[in-house]
């Protein structure tokens, strides 16, 4: 997937489950980590939390999303303080994560893979980090708040 793709919409369960909806009328950043209660995961999750209200002012959703189940995304949100979409990639397992082209089959998870979709679901974002690298939040924030300016 390359930015300039039609992504369309993008639908999966949060922590909540709820169906969510994104890729359609709003910009969302689409966030994917490999496991919820993991060292580095938790430490972006989280800076993500300390940013969401720079995010919202740009007009950006943001959803993470793991192949973890919606009751371990709901124990996660709940336990790091995370109060935006935490979106279940469990069954079929990892369907998101290989429509992005970021599962790893080996592991059975996602790698870090970040996507920016704009209201009308094409991707105009997207950075992806190997399993071990932390990505760079600061450049995050600045791409949404320059593309949706």
């Amino acid at each position: 997937m390359a930015d300039g793709d039609r992504v369309g919409i993008v639908e999966a369960t949060n922590q909540f489950g709820q169906q969510v909806r994104l890729g359609a009328g709003e910009w969302a950043l689409l966030f994917f980590y490999p496991y919820a209660f993991t060292g580095i995961c938790t430490g972006e999750l989280g800076q993500l939390e300390t940013d969401r209200e720079a995010y919202a002012t740009a007009g950006c959703r943001i959803a993470g999303v793991s192949c973890d189940s919606m009751f371990s995304q709901r124990v996660f949100a709940e336990t790091e303080g995370l109060s935006f979409d935490l979106l279940a990639d469990h069954w079929p397992h990892g369907a998101l994560a290989q429509r992005f082209g970021v599962f790893d089959a080996e592991r059975g998870c996602a790698v870090r893979g970040s996507f920016l979709l704009d209201p009308d679901g094409v991707l105009r974002w997207s950075v992806v980090n190997p399993i071990g690298e932390g990505r760079d939040l600061a450049a995050h924030l600045a791409a949404v708040q320059e593309l949706t300016a």
